[in-house]
């Protein structure tokens, strides 16, 4: 799967994804571009999911007819995203065409 991570996005979740293709807005070039733009650009270019940490995604932009899927990250912290790894590589595997889904990130181990 080609996957676009927006700007707020930890690099570091690359590793954890080894078998997608992966290129952050910035590598792309495309830091600049708002959601709108950004969503329209890499629909263009192939990408078939958007990995961003913008929870008011859902609420600025229209999502209906999206060829792209989105997965929200509820958090920017790689500290507590790594503990959250299964849940996300969860979320990239089930994700379809045009489909949007968050991830709660826990401030803390439960355990």
């Amino acid at each position: 799967m080609r996957i676009l991570f927006d700007q707020g996005t930890p690099v570091p979740l690359r590793r954890h994804l080894p078998d997608h293709s992966i290129a952050t807005a910035f590598e792309q070039c495309w830091s600049d571009l708002a959601n709108g733009m950004l969503l329209d650009t890499a629909e263009q270019a192939g990408f078939e999911l958007l990995i961003t940490t913008d929870s008011n995604l859902q609420y600025q932009q229209n999502l209906t007819g999206r060829q792209i899927a989105i997965i929200v990250l509820r958090s920017a912290s790689w500290p507590r995203i790594q503990k959250s790894v299964s849940a996300i590589q969860a979320a990239v595997n089930r994700a379809t065409v045009g489909s949007y889904e968050e991830i709660e990130i826990p401030y803390a181990d439960s355990t």
